[in-house]
């Protein structure tokens, strides 16, 4: 990535570090040896101060000075020092070579004294860097061996005469080593702060580069993402705060789903209602018309005297009769039909013998049935328990037979039949006549179809029998169906029984 945190957060410290480095490597090349120089030069006045403090010429052979100045001279690489008297006779002379180079010291400092040349000095060459009342402080290069010295003589309080040498050559390969050894350990140090820095950038970055994926993925509404990195710092806590936001959005997200999928299964029911509304007062504003109608004109006639006679009379009324009776049954249907499609009737479920409910409505049925000249068969003989509500399955074989004896035909039988199986029983009432025509076989349950409109007239049925079946099969969570043959059809329905034990 281009502008990745990782590369910019490496980048930064790297170039710190390496900023901090070639800083302190710079100083120490261009300020080194003159700080050097500078505690060489107070380490001379110091030593001359020290010197400077004895008051009696005797004091000069004391252990205790000798020992310190001894001291300072080996701490401060001091390689001449030496002390004359006014006669220029040696009081003090420490050195680290000969007694032949501690008087060839000492002829030096004579010269300074008296300011005058010496055998063998013009190979020197003196710079002064400081002067004061009783000592000067220069620098001295020896020509022959081009090699630099820190120098410091004057007079002493008691009237003496000193005088120490420090060589700085040692100074400047002292820096130089040090300079040098600084640019190899920072080119190390850079080189390891590179690849340490990658991996504490790349141990910050993952997390935050994790929590940008996880966002991205939370974006897209996939709630699986889960921070896994762990951690109790800023970061972990911000990732367990994503894995606390991403579980309650997932969650009001399901709400709100839930909610809508509600508001639409409201919406399309109230669509529903009204076209079903709509439906029902139309299919029951037809239904009424002609019943209406004939009890109208029926009853027009019997006020207007139409026939005086009154075998007339009787047949007019009979008609009245018999329409009311059928707009009667046809609001009753209606009203049972309501309260099994809006839920409103209970639902009691109980056992009972299924047998003997239908030897009980095939017996209420027989009048019809020697009307109609129908034979009803069933061979049934054993109980068949099951688990319903008793009044609506009634209503159910009522209308199955009803319906059967309205629709025989041919050799006009009906066959009812009980069968067991997989703890269910299933009830079928078989007829004789036309088959249902296959584009209808959906339609026959909807209330108001009727597939022989002028048969269906004719015995006064309204279309509603096969609806109330289909709604009280529903409330139970039961099956029903309709079959055809070639001579025939078959209505059944099923409901949670007992095996019979064979």
């Amino acid at each position: 990535m281009k502008h990745s945190i990782k590369r910019e957060i490496a980048v930064l410290f790297i170039g710190i570090i390496a900023l901090a480095l070639a800083g302190n490597w710079a100083i120490n090349n261009i300020f080194l040896e003159s700080y050097y120089m500078m505690k060489k030069k107070n380490t001379l006045v110091d030593a001359y101060r020290v010197i400077n403090q004895v008051t009696e010429p005797g004091e000069y052979q004391s252990e205790e000075l000798l020992a310190k100045l001894n001291e300072i001279r080996e701490a401060n690489n001091i390689v001449n020092f030496v002390v004359l008297d006014q006669d220029f006779n040696k009081v003090i002379g420490l050195d680290d070579g000969t007694e032949r180079k501690v008087g060839k010291y000492a002829a030096r400092l004579w010269r300074y004294v008296q300011d005058v040349d010496l055998y063998g000095m013009e190979d020197l060459e003196i710079k002064v860097l400081k002067k004061k009342e009783n000592y000067v402080l220069q620098k001295t290069t020896d020509l022959a061996t081009h090699a630099d010295s820190l120098e410091i003589w004057g007079t002493l309080n008691t009237g003496y005469y000193f005088a120490m040498t420090i060589p700085i050559e040692s100074i400047r390969e002292n820096a130089k080593i040090s300079n040098e050894f600084l640019g190899y350990f920072s080119a190390a140090a850079i080189t390891l702060s590179i690849f340490l820095i990658w991996w504490m950038s790349k141990k910050i970055t993952n997390p935050i580069l994790e929590l940008a994926e996880l966002s991205k993925r939370m974006a897209n509404l996939d709630f699986d993402a889960k921070y896994t990195s762990g951690g109790k710092n800023e970061i972990g806590q911000l990732g367990e705060h994503f894995n606390q936001m991403s579980e309650t959005l997932e969650r009001t997200i399901s709400e709100l789903k839930t909610a809508n999928n509600e508001l639409q299964r409201d919406i399309e029911q109230k669509t529903q209602i009204d076209e079903m509304r709509k439906e029902f007062l139309s299919n029951v504003s037809h239904e009424l018309k002609t019943p209406i109608a004939l009890i109208q004109g029926y009853a027009e006639g019997l006020k207007e005297c139409i026939n005086d006679d009154e075998e007339s009379r009787d047949f007019y009324c009979d008609v009245i009769m018999d329409e009311a009776g059928k707009m009667n049954t046809m609001v009753k249907k209606l009203l049972t039909l309501n309260q099994l499609e809006f839920g409103n009737e209970t639902v009691s479920l109980e056992r009972f013998d299924l047998t003997t409910l239908i030897r009980g409505v095939i017996q209420s049925a027989g009048i019809l049935a020697q009307q109609k000249e129908a034979k009803i068969i069933f061979k049934e003989k054993e109980p068949a328990y099951v688990w319903a509500d008793e009044f609506k399955i009634e209503e159910v074989v009522t209308n199955y037979i009803s319906n059967a004896i309205n629709h025989v035909d041919f050799d006009k039988v009906i066959d009812v039949k009980i069968r067991r199986g997989n703890g269910k029983v299933r009830v079928s009432v078989f007829n004789t006549g036309r088959p249902i025509p296959e584009e209808d076989m959906d339609k026959i349950w909807i209330k108001f179809y009727k597939v022989d409109k002028a048969r269906t007239r004719e015995y006064g049925g309204s279309g509603i029998g096969l609806s109330i079946v289909k709604a009280i099969m529903d409330s139970l969570n039961q099956k029903c169906g309709a079959v055809n043959y070639e001579n025939g059809v078959e209505f059944w329905f099923e409901l949670d029984g007992e095996e019979r034990e064979a």
